[in-house]
């Protein structure tokens, strides 16, 4: 079986695809498909679907993120329908992030997102997100589901072992690209875990943050565990794909 590597795309925040597309090129070698998150860190971005399909344009395979937080039942059967105008055919349902202006709409979560796109078209692929602790029932819909990101892959083999699913699953690893990074996702996520050891190493030398996600990515890999890894190489991408390109030639 095929260890998928799937990579997220840092959307623009401008009308502007070049850097989209520069992150494309380059983790093409070694992405089998690409995440496009949608208003992430509640932020606006140039639309996900819009994003994903680009992607295909570009001979990748584009995974539309669409989170429940800014959208009306009338805005995702918009969406649905652009995608399905673009042949965009994948995306993950999320909660999403507390907004940084504008209020959370209430009309839709998750679950219900699932079961609209399964009305509009039994034929999507979809997927939802699972943290490290007991997963809802009603995640099993799903057709495949993205684990929360860790630094531990111990955290994520015992999650493995003791919430059995029947679907892919993929493991979320995250580039720590600096001390100041760090700290902005512990506060962000607080049961999140980030070693000290690994801080103080990326404070001491800006790659060791992009060796640790390497190493974990071939860890996790090996362990067979999963179907493969959700990789946010933040802003190092280049690095990334430098340096996992290299590790996962074959021999």
């Amino acid at each position: 079986m095929t260890f998928e590597l799937i990579c997220e795309i840092e959307p623009p925040t401008k009308p502007d695809l070049k850097h989209v597309r520069h992150q494309i090129g380059t983790m093409s070698t070694i992405a089998h498909s690409f995440l496009i998150p949608d208003n992430h860190i509640g932020r606006a971005t140039v639309s996900s679907v819009a994003v994903a399909h680009e992607v295909e344009a570009m001979g990748g395979r584009g995974i539309a993120c669409l989170n429940s937080r800014d959208r009306n039942l009338l805005g995702f059967r918009r969406d649905l329908l652009t995608a399905a105008a673009y042949g965009v055919d994948q995306f993950l349902f999320v909660y999403g992030d507390k907004p940084t202006s504008g209020n959370r709409t209430s009309d839709l979560t998750v679950r219900s997102m699932i079961e609209e796109a399964r009305a509009f078209s039994p034929d999507l692929r979809l997927g939802a997100a699972a943290g490290l602790r007991s997963l809802p029932a009603w995640k099993h819909a799903a057709d495949f589901l993205f684990l929360q990101v860790s630094y531990s892959v111990e955290a994520q083999l015992r999650w493995r072992e003791e919430h059995p699913a029947d679907v892919p699953v993929y493991a979320g690893v995250m580039v720590l690209a600096s001390e100041r990074h760090a700290h902005t996702l512990a506060g962000a996520i607080p049961d999140i875990g980030i070693p000290d050891d690994l801080v103080r190493r990326v404070a001491a030398d800006r790659m060791a943050g992009v060796e640790a996600a390497c190493e974990q990515v071939l860890a996790l890999r090996e362990s067979g565990a999963f179907a493969g890894v959700h990789l946010i190489p933040v802003s190092r991408y280049r690095d990334v794909e430098s340096r996992l390109s290299a590790l996962l030639r074959p021999s």
